[in-house]
């Protein structure tokens, strides 16, 4: 009862002093940096949290050496296999996508910006930086108007090729969609596959062993503020045997991926044995589908929760480089197939549900 009084006691008091006439303008102290002196300033928050994390990198050489590319914090590395980070891009837009380190020159590391990942809380970015010096410097190298950008593949043999997957305008109709290739380290970009103004890219993935062989996959979507819509009949899976220049559609033919609307698909090569494709293939029947012929012809395969639960969000594959069999899907939890995708087991439970990058 006590603390009650006092409690109600203070109120009144504070309303009191509210209430209290000010004085005039004219009457008022001016402030000055003097007055300010003693104040000390502390951080409120956020303190921990930089986004989800949208993709990230290691160098092949030295594993320890780790880019980080979060959602809405921007760039982050680390020397020591991630036991600190320290930020590296905080003067540009701290919305990424993708990144991917020069493997030939370690202190290159190219990042596309802009998060693909899109639920309704998604951030712009804008177009690709890249770095030669670590991360101390960064230079823009274009593609502005992506807004967001899904994928970027350096070249293995060549550090000026590289193809940015751009996956675009999340709101409006824009023509900056569509995936780019330049050969002369980002001077200038040409545009090698597109299909309309509502159609990105969403994914990309190359040939680890024949470089000009790619597999892009396109998505038509659009946020409203009341709905999201995931497909249309431009959305598909293309192939190209000589590094972009020519593609065909391999969705949308009788080879075993599903018929009719797509949304939006992810797709994996296998480095061991790089005839083997997985896919993830949003569509009435989503499940994951597996290739043993660079993409002629398809076997559908698992289609449980952590494959299938929110393809527009969760849409990364990564097969284990030594391991064929072994394939990974980020979703709610980490799943895992040892037997080629026929079945899936789920790790990271008690972790954070949101799994996009690995």
């Amino acid at each position: 009862m006590t603390c009650s009084r006092s409690l109600l006691f203070s109120l009144l008091m504070l309303l009191t002093l509210c209430a209290t006439p000010t004085a005039s303008a004219q009457e008022r102290i001016p402030l000055d940096d003097t007055m300010l002196e003693g104040l000390l300033v502390r951080q409120i928050g956020p303190a921990v949290m930089g986004g989800r994390i949208a993709d990230l990198d290691a160098l092949a050489s030295d594993p320890r050496v780790l880019w980080v590319g979060t959602a809405s914090g921007g760039v982050w590395k680390s020397d020591n296999g991630g036991t600190t980070f320290t930020p590296v891009f905080d003067e540009h837009p701290q919305s990424i996508g993708a990144l991917a380190i020069d493997q030939q020159h370690p202190d290159t590391v190219w990042v596309g910006t802009g998060e693909p990942w899109v639920r309704n809380s998604v951030s712009v970015g804008k177009g690709v930086f890249r770095t030669a010096d670590g991360g101390k410097t960064w230079q823009p190298l274009g593609l502005e108007d992506s807004e967001r950008i899904a994928d970027v593949i350096l070249h293995p043999d060549s550090s000026d090729v590289a193809y940015v997957c751009a996956l675009g305008p999340l709101w409006s109709d824009g023509e900056a969609r569509g995936l780019y290739k330049t050969k002369d380290a980002g001077e200038t970009w040409q545009k090698i596959l597109y299909v309309n103004e509502r159609t990105g890219c969403a994914d990309l993935a190359m040939d680890p062993q024949e470089p000009g062989i790619l597999y892009a996959a396109l998505w038509e979507f659009r946020r409203q503020p009341w709905s999201f819509t995931s497909g249309g009949q431009e959305s598909g899976l293309y192939q190209s045997l000589d590094g972009g220049q020519t593609w065909r559609e391999i969705t949308g033919r009788d080879n075993g991926l599903p018929q009719g609307e797509l949304g939006r698909i992810a797709v994996a090569v296998a480095p061991s044995r790089p005839n083997r494709l997985y896919a993830v293939v949003e569509s009435e029947d989503t499940a994951l589908y597996r290739s043993d012929d660079r993409g002629r012809t398809w076997e559908r395969k698992d289609n449980s929760m952590n494959v299938t639960v929110r393809p527009f969000y969760f849409a990364r594959l990564v097969v284990d480089p030594l391991d064929y069999d072994r394939v990974y899907k980020p979703g709610l939890s980490l799943g895992v197939s040892s037997d080629g995708g026929t079945s899936f087991g789920n790790r990271g439970a008690g972790v954070h549900s949101d799994h996009h990058a690995l």
